[in-house]
């Protein structure tokens, strides 16, 4: 059999499946540096604070009940408290503590999957590592920040979050770069693992420089009456994005929830998608996508559901603003039903504001441009479900905020 670092040799030049072809050479790969890191996130310099702030970070960590910040390549915070139901630390961390950890990495995700997942293994082993204990709920989330703060750099990040059984998870995290950086790259793979009757509600917010190449790799393997919950947030200008997380629902009773807001601004190019694997019976699956382009950007919005179990049931729904005749959004659904009693839906419109709409708010005082911005924030706007409701509305701020501007 081969080894993973064998097949990643293999896998450092092979192309994604899907989306535009990065040139990982044209930046520059960094160890690990042995940085003192900092003792509070409020040491960071003003301007950096102000930006975690518009990713979700509370910098002065109120309302969070652990976090983490990896600058380019390095973890330089850690903040985890001894009394916590959660264990949180870098990810080569974890690995000298657990001997056990290596037989999570490269499961959710393929090791070969493409030269992204590839280079994710053959760099420095970066990331961060999460676990929740054993019949716990933490009504606080931790938050996670992935911040690139020099020009020209390769950040890679390969995370594992462990939810145990019958515990419950909150995890915020924000992604951005610093304010002199204009291009980057940033590949971070993502597994998870949700243990019998365990719950993660994972939000994630994407505030990169505008020529950011951005490469997300995601999987999440379920177990009986697991429930996962994603929140998706993208609203600033971003040079390209191509990311499609599964979760494979191998469990019965299992619940999937993904949702994503998508802003296309510029000529940024988003190729965002989901994926749920129905395996478990009882199992249900949501995928639920808002999206707008205007400038010159393309919106890819991509969902597939596989329902491989009888009494499983899944909706995908995708909806779309063109709100640019250069900008476009592709809508790409795919059902495969491979089971007796099951049911699998799927709904998408890509239309325009309707004229009518802002002739109504115009008359009672709003200006057009007004008008035209309240529409979008409406349209844009979802429910967030399934959360305790302190949580549901910290989660509701932090969208809010991403939001601001539109």
């Amino acid at each position: 059999m081969q080894s993973k670092i064998d097949r990643a040799e293999k896998s450092k030049n092979k192309k994604a499946a899907i989306g535009d072809d990065v040139d990982l050479t044209e930046f520059e790969k960094r160890d690990v540096e042995d940085f003192e890191g900092i003792d509070s996130l409020e040491d960071l310099k003003k301007q950096d604070q102000k930006t975690l702030t518009t990713v979700g970070v509370e910098t002065s960590e109120e309302g969070r009940s652990a976090s983490f910040l990896q600058m380019d390549q390095s973890q330089i915070f850690c903040n985890n408290p001894d009394d916590s139901s959660i264990e949180l630390m870098g990810t080569a961390q974890a690995l000298e503590k657990y001997d056990w950890l290596p037989n999570y990495m490269w499961n959710a995700v393929q090791v070969d999957a493409d030269k992204y997942t590839a280079n994710t293994e053959l760099g420095p082993t970066s990331g961060y590592f999460i676990r929740s204990k054993p019949n716990t709920k933490e009504v606080f989330p931790v938050q996670a920040c992935m911040f690139i703060g020099d020009q020209n750099v390769q950040q890679t990040a390969h995370n594992i979050i462990i939810a145990e059984e019958n515990s419950e998870l909150h995890i915020i995290t924000g992604c951005s770069t610093g304010e002199s950086v204009t291009d980057a790259a940033h590949i971070g793979v993502s597994e998870f693992y949700l243990k019998k009757g365990a719950k993660i509600t994972f939000t994630m917010i994407h505030n990169w420089a505008e020529n950011v190449q951005v490469r997300p790799r995601t999987g999440i393997i379920m177990e009986d009456n697991s429930t996962y919950i994603s929140n998706y947030i993208l609203t600033k200008p971003v040079k390209s994005i191509q990311a499609y997380p599964t979760a494979y629902c191998n469990g019965d009773n299992t619940k999937v929830l993904f949702q994503s807001i998508l802003a296309g601004k510029k000529d940024s190019k988003i190729d965002q998608g989901s994926r749920s694997i129905l395996r478990g019976q009882n199992s249900n699956a949501e995928m639920i996508t808002r999206a707008i382009s205007e400038d010159q950007s393309q919106i890819y919005t991509r969902g597939d559901l596989q329902g491989l179990s009888p009494k499983v049931k899944g909706h995908l729904e995708c909806m779309g603003l063109v709100l640019s005749d250069e900008s476009a959004i592709h809508s790409i659904p795919e059902l495969t039903g491979a089971s007796t009693n099951m049911e699998l839906s799927h709904e998408a419109a890509v239309g325009k504001i309707a004229e009518e709409e802002i002739q109504y708010l115009m008359a009672r005082g709003l200006t057009e441009e007004q008008a035209a911005s309240m529409i979008v924030r409406g349209f844009l706007d979802m429910d967030i479900t399934g959360l305790p409701d302190k949580l549901a509305e910290e989660t509701q701020k932090v969208i809010d905020l991403s939001l601001e501007g539109m």
